[in-house]
């Protein structure tokens, strides 16, 4: 298991990068049409969506049982990227719907992973706080679909920012956690 997961850092860390990057994009550009930013969000979705969908399959090859999540959660995100392009006729308000679903269900599946990895690796609760925000932000845009593009531009920004420096950290933590238990694994062999 912990393997697996140690495997799945560079997936983790990837999917954090973009999530920041996008966040940093929508806040520097607000001035950014409506259109271009659910365009821009699509990719995000599809993007992260192909990182957790890897990482669930990861999971899956090694026989883990907690692949269901990653694999529902990034088949999800797909979904939604790939249905903003496809079908970009949908109105405005269609698709702000269709990122606050992505960002509950996204949530749920990531609360979901942070239960099931508790007490198996450190810091893992990072990855329950990122699901707790993204389901928070799509409730918050569900509520107020129509409170102004800006706002919704911000929202989007920050809990991009929020969500990928959450998987930032947990990337982290569980890559210094494999290299500490590496290191001891290497003493201990070395002493027998």
């Amino acid at each position: 298991m912990y393997q697996a997961l140690v495997r799945n850092t560079r997936l983790l860390a990837l999917s954090g990068v973009a999530a920041v990057a996008f966040g940093v994009l929508t806040l520097v550009w607000p001035g950014l049409t409506f259109v271009a930013l659910l365009a821009l969000f699509g990719a995000f979705a599809f993007v992260m969506g192909s990182f957790t969908l890897a990482g669930g399959l990861n999971l899956l090859a090694e026989r883990q049982t907690t692949w269901v999540p990653y694999v529902l959660g990034g088949l999800a995100g797909i979904a939604v990227g790939a249905a903003t392009f496809l079908w970009p006729g949908w109105t405005a308000l269609t698709l702000v719907y269709l990122i606050a679903f992505w960002a509950i269900v996204t949530g749920i599946f990531e609360f979901v992973a942070a239960i099931e990895l508790a007490g198996q690796l450190d810091g893992g609760w990072m990855l329950g706080l990122s699901g707790a925000l993204s389901a928070a932000f799509g409730v918050l845009v569900a509520l107020y679909p129509r409170s102004g593009a800006l706002a919704i531009v911000w929202i989007i920004g920050l809990y991009a920012i929020l969500g990928g420096v959450t998987r930032l950290y947990l990337a982290y933590r569980v890559n210094h956690m494999g290299k500490a238990a590496r290191s001891t694994l290497q003493h201990l062999t070395g002493q027998s």
